[in-house]
């Protein structure tokens, strides 16, 4: 069978996954490669100091985005994409959308970019003995309650955004279970909401407003490659309201951007890390025992199969780079040597690798918004440099490289220092590794492992996703997921190595030690300014 003989037939699979900065369509097909993708770019914004998407934004992303997968697989294959086979929804893991019984949003979308949870997430991590970060759902409805909001009796309904996305599509109110459980700890013995966490919110929670059985609120938890619903007919008039796409499609349970890239990057055995770079940076580490302690700078989720992972998430990646890119682009301008982003990016990445290892005393700090792991309640980006410093663009540049993975670093040390995680295989993707002329070995160094990049991996989640949507129409129900992957996926598939680099681990080195010293500084500037 042809490609447009599968797309004809429906024969084929597709995945959407709503990032920070872009949604994302993918289709693949019987071989599991992508056949097109479509994508629509969207921004959060800052609103009464509250990082937010509105409802009507993820709508029409959603919209513009498949519109724009149908356009392309009819201008590549001539057939129009009527229906398919499988498919699934990911997006951003944790935040807090609140319904009530009407489905109506009780409050702006609250997403995991927030840092505005301190109080409630201490106490929770305390109450529980498990680390409960800012950007998890429920500490963000434990600070709803304690703040005494005036919505938390009304909440009938707690979601993620691919939680809400999914429920729109196909009316069922469910999650994956790496998804839900960055909304509230997951018992590994029974794959559920942890009973007795449950029980002891509901002690917390006993003498306030809010007097509703949490596992009422949360969504139902669907094993993965089991079938979570299927698209309807308002769902069908929402996602293509030309007609042309057809209800009736099986979905898989809706998964978070880490478990997804988790699947794109064949990372979900022990022993194996999975770095997802965008803008924030998180790694995913699958382990094999319980850690000995609770940090507050790692979380514990789950692989999409609800295995342990080891979570080490900075809010923090590449926003500041960015900032810098189009600086660059603006000046280059007005001196009339305008060119691309990508030809901006390529300029930028070339003179990173010529910096010095340790940045020649340039330091920069690439935080938009707070950061946990470095104990920021808000942030602020921040140049710094010693007055003998090597000012050059190089070092700048490589400075820049380097802050988008410093935070990760921090997390990182405590895990394979203090904890003594063993990382066999770590692979990375997302928008950092576009062009990994410099990222990819600086992460090696930084991480002290070899990092692989997967061609296929550079289509992201929304390829992961449309993985886990195949998984589901599998033949052989008895297979596993890690099977089904290595052994019908990632078989032959190729990928790029690079291994860490002692010049640029002594580097690193040197850097973080001035990272470290400057946080202070960091502090004072986002408290101040």
């Amino acid at each position: 069978m042809n490609r447009a003989d599968e797309i004809r037939q429906g024969t084929v699979r597709i995945g959407i996954e709503f990032g920070s900065t872009r949604i994302k369509a993918v289709l693949i097909g019987a071989e599991h490669v992508p056949l097109a993708s479509g994508i629509h770019d969207w921004s959060n914004q800052l609103t009464d100091g509250i990082w937010t998407y509105s409802l009507d934004a993820v709508r029409e992303g959603l919209q513009d985005c498949f519109a724009d997968l149908m356009r392309n697989v009819e201008r590549e294959y001539g057939v129009p994409l009527k229906k398919a086979d499988g498919f699934g929804i990911s997006a951003m893991m944790h935040g807090y959308l609140a319904f009530d019984g009407e489905d109506r949003l009780l409050v702006p979308f609250r997403t995991w970019r927030n840092t505005v949870t301190g109080e409630a997430a201490q106490r929770l991590t305390d109450a529980f003995s498990f680390n409960i970060p800012q950007r998890w759902s429920i500490a963000h409805l434990y600070q709803a309650i304690l703040s005494r909001e005036a919505h938390v009796p009304q909440i009938r309904f707690l979601t993620t955004l691919a939680g809400y996305v999914h429920f729109l599509l196909t009316g069922e109110r469910v999650l994956g279970i790496g998804d839900a459980s960055g909304m509230f700890p997951i018992d590994p013995q029974t794959g559920q909401y942890d009973a007795q966490m449950c029980a002891k919110f509901a002690e917390l929670t006993a003498d306030t407003p809010f007097q509703q059985t949490l596992t009422d609120l949360l969504p139902r938890i669907v094993p993965v490659g089991e079938c979570a619903g299927r698209l309807t007919e308002n769902g069908a008039k929402l996602l293509d309201p030309t007609g042309v796409f057809q209800a009736g499609v099986p979905f898989c349970p809706p998964e978070g951007d880490a478990q997804t890239g988790m699947t794109a990057t064949d990372s979900i055995a022990p022993k194996t890390c999975n770095v997802s770079a965008g803008t924030s940076i998180f790694a995913m580490t699958v382990l094999e025992q319980n850690l000995r302690s609770v940090h507050r700078e790692i979380d514990i989720v789950t692989t999409p199969c609800g295995d342990p992972v080891a979570m080490v998430h900075c809010n923090n990646c590449s926003s500041d780079l960015d900032a810098w890119v189009g600086l660059i682009g603006g000046l280059l301008s007005a001196a009339g040597g305008a060119q691309d982003k990508s030809a901006l990016y390529d300029l930028v990445y070339a003179l990173a690798a010529q910096g010095d290892p340790d940045c020649g005393g340039v330091l920069t700090y690439n935080y938009y918004s707070g950061e946990e792991i470095t104990g920021l309640e808000r942030g602020i980006p921040m140049l710094a440099r010693r007055p003998d410093a090597g000012f050059t663009p190089a070092n700048l540049m490589r400075s820049l490289v380097y802050s988008c993975m410093a935070t990760l670093k921090l997390g990182m040390d405590i895990l394979t220092q203090e904890e003594h995680v063993t990382v066999e295989r770590i692979c990375a993707h997302g928008g950092l590794f576009k062009n990994p002329t410099v990222t990819q070995p600086v992460l090696a160094a930084a991480l002290g492992a070899d990092v692989t990049l997967m061609r296929a991996a550079g289509e992201g989640g929304a390829w992961g996703i449309a993985l886990l949507a195949a998984y589901m129409c599998r033949s052989d129900r008895a297979k596993t997921l890690p099977d089904y992957l290595k052994e019908r996926v990632f078989a032959g598939m190729q990928g790029e190595t690079v291994s860490p680099r002692q010049s640029d681990a002594d580097g690193i080195a040197a850097y973080m030690q001035m990272y470290r010293s400057g946080l202070p500084a960091e502090r004072s500037a986002a408290a101040a300014l």
